[in-house]
């Protein structure tokens, strides 16, 4: 009888228990979340604050990792609770499905598309052969520390070093792209470009590299050693190939769906809906062991591309704007979580030998990857666009390592994991804080500062817009000719350099280049190489603009703005035309200090604008 009265007694005090458990953890749960929210807080003061003093000596970056090292500091010496650490510290899996999308998508859908793919073949060099490079001078440096005796790590064969010298190769400028995109400093566009370009490729080509090394280390018995890296080789091509088309194949299907269907009638389906498809060629990559960074990059430079014009007006803004803020704030966080990480990852192994070795290769690494691959790219460059040796130091020097490479290194072999990651975690802060806050007077001594305000990062430079006036006039002369195949160009700009922010159905027109021939004689306006490109990017913006644009979206088939409220926007008249002509050679002519050289043609910005068929 007093055992079944005790057994619900014993029933209800492991309730309470439990109930009790529960509320604990709620309440640390949220005291957490709210220290998260309060130093989150400060690191926006903080870069707040230095962009408005303009201290550039200290990155935005840099700013939230040193904010991390202190917290970490402070949670180290005052809690010793394993739960309290575990909630500060660096958790890959967050890293890659919460905190690392928001970013690279933004780094996609806002990216300067002409002046990305202008420079594809210098950027690929970089990104795909530079990292290559790096990967193994890094990993058999690594590999032959290792069979000297100066650290402790599987010699058996090269690819755990392999392993370590692809993470260390994911170049992450964060910081440097935080000083090099502010206006204030003019930086000059094409190291903008270049540098750019490489950050947004070259994180997946490592994690694709690194992958690739993880899966034969993993069967090695199964492979011989002798063709296990040249395997791994194959499969990263296939990998890449891969991750693209999956991309490039969401990003389509999605601009199909909303061309043609009414969900513009409802912009919060619209925004989820992109949301979700863009997260998915994510998911869906990372699923089929591709690369997800990949995947989601170029889905992203798909529904710019096409997807954009087919948004209503308060979903165009509200996108642009709201993935700005979620990259923004994913970029606090995780080098929060990097610099918390330095006293709350519980690491055991420091070799401060290895670390400052590492350091050394790395730099001497990207030396062997920078200069040849910029030589390589001027082979086919014009004289006017070779990479100056000035720029190659700065773009050399922009090499830091970041979150990518330190979530890497938690996924090592157990045996040596702690080493690995403490030098990667090592190198990060020191790349981030040291390299990045000598950026900027780095560019001041490379003379990598443009004087011109109108030609800051991202925009074309004198000889772009000198080579677009050229294009506008040729297309000019011929326009009686031009057929109507759907190629459009904006009259101030090309289209595919728009902002997916803008409305896209400013005034367009359609153009040929069949005047290319009827230059002044006396003058090529194209060179070989500049003519071949020409030829392709007209080839290509003519199965754009007939097949793809009337199927998936663009500036020329944009419906009717009515749906919004808003007045429908007329094509361009000759007339629109000749005054944006007259305005591009003013102004090119202005740039280039030579106003009276113009033809005595004076810049019509007021004119212009009072005549452009967006303003009437």
């Amino acid at each position: 009888m007093d055992s079944e009265e005790a057994s619900p007694g014993g029933i209800a005090m492991g309730e309470a228990a439990s109930v009790v458990a529960e509320e604990e953890a709620h309440e640390f749960g949220a005291l957490n979340t709210l220290l998260l929210v309060v130093v989150m807080v400060i690191c926006i003061i903080c870069a707040y604050l230095i962009k408005v003093h303009r201290f550039y000596y200290l990155p935005e970056s840099a700013a939230v990792i040193l904010v991390g090292l202190m917290v970490g500091f402070f949670a180290k010496l005052l809690s010793s609770s394993r739960q309290e650490m575990d909630f500060l510290s660096f958790q890959p899996e967050v890293f890659y499905f919460l905190l690392l999308p928001p970013i690279i998508f933004d780094a996609g859908y806002t990216l300067r598309r002409k002046q990305f793919f202008q420079n594809i073949v210098a950027i690929s060099l970089y990104a795909v052969i530079g990292t290559l490079i790096s990967t193994f001078v890094i990993g058999y440096v690594t590999y032959f520390l290792g069979r000297i005796g100066m650290i402790s790590i599987d010699t058996t064969d090269a690819l755990e070093p392999l392993m370590f010298g692809a993470l260390i190769s994911a170049v992450d400028p964060v910081a440097t792209l935080s000083i090099m995109g502010s206006s204030e400093l003019n930086c000059h566009p094409l190291l903008y470009n270049l540098v750019f370009g490489e950050s947004v490729l070259n994180d997946a080509v490592s994690i694709v590299l690194y992958h690739s090394f993880q899966r034969f280390y993993l069967n090695r018995g199964e492979v011989q050693d002798s063709l296990a890296i040249l395997m791994a080789i194959v499969n990263f091509a296939v990998v890449s190939l891969g991750s693209v088309v999956v991309g490039t194949a969401i990003g389509l299907g999605c601009s199909y769906l909303c061309k043609n269907t009414e969900i513009h009638r409802y912009p919060h389906f619209e925004i989820s809906l992109l949301v979700l498809f863009a997260y998915g060629s994510y998911a869906f990559a990372e699923a089929l062991e591709l690369s997800g960074i990949m995947a989601l990059f170029f889905c992203g430079i798909m529904l710019a591309h096409y997807n954009s014009y087919n948004l209503s007006h308060v979903a165009r803004s509200t996108v642009e704007v709201a993935v700005h803020t979620l990259a923004q704030m994913s970029e606090y966080f995780v080098f929060l979580y990097i610099g918390m990480g330095f006293f709350t990852g519980r690491f055991t192994r420091w070799n401060v030998g290895f670390i400052l070795v590492s350091i050394a290769v790395c730099l001497f690494a990207r030396l062997l990857n920078t200069f040849p691959c910029s030589f390589l790219s001027n082979l086919r460059r014009a004289d006017s666009k070779k990479i100056p040796f000035r720029m190659q130091v700065v773009i050399w020097f922009a090499g830091l390592r970041g979150a990518i490479a330190f979530a890497l290194s938690q996924t090592m072999p157990l045996v040596n994991r702690d080493l690995y990651a403490t030098t990667t975690l090592s190198i990060v802060i020191f790349t981030t804080i040291v390299c990045g806050g000598l950026t900027e007077p780095l560019l001041e001594v490379m003379e990598m500062k443009v004087k011109d305000p109108s030609l800051r990062n991202g925009d074309s430079s004198d000889e772009d817009s000198e080579d677009e006036t050229h294009e506008l006039l040729s297309s000019a002369r011929d326009g009686d000719h031009a057929s109507e195949q759907g190629v459009s160009m904006d009259v101030l700009g090309s289209g595919s350099d728009r902002m997916p922010g803008d409305t896209g159905c400013s005034a367009t027109t359609t153009s040929t280049t069949t005047g290319a021939a009827s230059a002044s004689p006396g003058r090529r306006l194209y060179q070989d190489s500049k003519s071949r490109r020409k030829a392709f990017n007209d080839w290509w913006g003519g199965i754009d603009g007939r097949f793809l644009r009337p199927l998936f979206g663009g500036p020329d088939t944009c419906r009717d703005n009515s749906r919004d409220n808003e007045p429908s926007v007329p094509k361009a008249s000759r007339r629109d035309v000749a005054l944006a002509i007259k305005d591009r050679v003013a102004s090119a002519s202005h740039r280039r200090g030579g106003g009276a050289g113009a033809g005595g043609l004076s810049p019509l910005g007021s004119s212009a604008a009072s005549h452009h068929p967006s303003n009437s």
